[in-house]
């Protein structure tokens, strides 16, 4: 499976973005999804991950309630709703996928690794 993001950009705190992954193939019930961010100087973080089933989703609490991660099967394509974004919320966007089916929190808290990866894009918080 490949994975291409977009939809990164400059947005002023408290703007929104829409973040969006295009994958080759279908995710639904095949692939486990996650979003991860690396901020400048720091390790890379999971922001939201959703089970290859598509009933789970886990948010890292500081974006949990201002992101929304969704699919759309028949566009093959993952969604990253940003809300409320915050200077902190500033890095490089990546969305990743496994074919497992592991819990949710697994893939975001590094517990299983996301394998392939997309280039990424950019997202800035500044005023």
């Amino acid at each position: 499976i490949q994975l291409t993001e977009s939809g990164g950009g400059l947005v002023q705190p408290g703007g929104s973005l829409l973040l969006s992954c295009a994958t080759s193939e279908t995710t639904s019930n095949w692939y486990s999804i996650g979003w991860f961010r690396q901020a400048p100087g720091k390790e890379r973080e999971g922001m939201a991950c959703m089970k290859s089933s598509g009933d789970e989703l886990y948010y890292e609490p500081s974006v949990d309630g201002r992101f929304t991660m969704s699919r759309d099967d028949a566009k093959k394509m993952v969604y990253l709703q940003m809300d409320n974004l915050e200077p902190e919320d500033s890095g490089i966007y990546y969305c990743a996928a496994d074919p497992s089916g592991f819990p949710a929190n697994y893939y975001c808290t590094g517990m299983i690794s996301f394998d392939p990866w997309g280039h990424g894009t950019q997202v800035t918080v500044s005023p």
